[in-house]
């Protein structure tokens, strides 16, 4: 199936009052686990590892790819910040969502939040999709699990019924538990749509498929990374995966995963990170960085119900730990 431009946001009328609401109760969950770890972000609040990398940009890439960071070929600096999923600070080998954060720094151009911006970012985990479809149902997720595995199971009971709830917990821990090789052997993914140009599409990373993968969840995901970087530099495919029609590729639900049957991959550029020097400097610098996908490019805005609550929910987050 062709990339279509025939997309559509469905913006509610109460949206600006339900985030502003998402982002306080945020806030007061990053507050308590403040409280509780030190200052940090609401989600993603534990940093594997902080890198310095470069994406090269292909010139031979499809004319409807060809918008905002794509539109020329060339190669840009870029900072990544590997993190943990969860509110907590809790050890590696715990299961978790998996997060891959990428800033492509020293650009020029109409931003999607402000008139100009100098950088883009792109936040990716390591499953295809969310965990729920609009973002009203993953802040209460968010704010059962929170308190803990009882009140996550009534939770899912009370929205999706006894039987779709247990059928959600399951999907769920499945995700969460499965075996985790690393950030060098792993796929990872935005999840969710940004603008490219007058089409819309996903973000994915690809590894190279000749590092070795482990046989279990590294105990030390950040040693396992530098490990992986010692046997040379680490190259990784950006790929997008473009908007074809409303029912195979949904805007507004983040739960539906875009089969590449309906929607191919198409391969646009190649992020590689080198064998580091000294990281140690790098890391609080990295900690104290914004990586938010509403810092982007006015051709890569976010779209869809859960990219327009990140917007909030993110913006207080960064106020909530005093990032600029």
């Amino acid at each position: 199936m062709k990339p279509s431009t025939d997309w559509k946001e469905d913006i509610q009328a109460d949206e600006e009052e339900r985030f502003q609401k998402y982002a306080k109760q945020f806030g007061l969950l990053q507050k308590l686990k403040s409280r509780q770890f030190g200052p940090g972000r609401a989600l993603h609040r534990k940093q594997i590892l902080g890198l310095e990398a470069s994406l090269e940009i292909f010139g031979d890439i499809p004319d409807y790819a060809r918008h905002g960071l794509f539109a020329l070929p060339g190669s840009h600096d870029v900072w990544i910040r590997l993190s943990n999923g969860s509110l907590n600070i809790q050890p590696d080998s715990t299961g978790d969502v998996r997060g891959f954060a990428i800033k492509v720094r020293g650009l020029d151009g109409p931003g999607a939040l402000t008139e100009t911006t100098d950088c883009q970012d792109f936040l990716l985990i390591n499953l295809p999709a969310f965990s729920s479809p609009k973002s009203d149902q993953f802040v209460q997720m968010v704010q059962a699990a929170a308190q803990g595995n009882a009140p996550l199971f009534r939770y899912m009971i009370g929205a999706y019924g006894f039987i779709g709830g247990i059928l959600r917990m399951k999907k769920m821990a499945s995700s969460i538990s499965r075996r985790f090789t690393g950030f060098a052997t792993e796929k990872f993914y935005t999840a969710a749509p940004i603008a490219c140009g007058p089409y819309a599409a996903r973000v994915r990373l690809l590894p190279d498929s000749s590092r070795k993968r482990g046989n279990a969840t590294p105990s030390d995901l950040g040693e396992e990374m530098k490990q992986q970087l010692s046997g040379g530099p680490l190259n990784m495919d950006l790929q997008l995966q473009f908007f074809t029609d409303e029912k195979h590729t949904p805007i507004e639900d983040a739960s539906v995963d875009w089969k590449e049957k309906h929607a191919p991959y198409v391969t646009v550029g190649r992020l590689t990170i080198p064998t580091p020097a000294n990281l140690d400097a790098l890391q609080e610098t990295i900690e104290k960085a914004i990586f938010d996908p509403w810092q982007a490019l006015k051709e890569h805005r976010p779209l869809g119900d859960v990219m327009r609550a990140r917007k909030h929910v993110y913006f207080a987050s960064q106020k909530g730990r005093g990032a600029r």
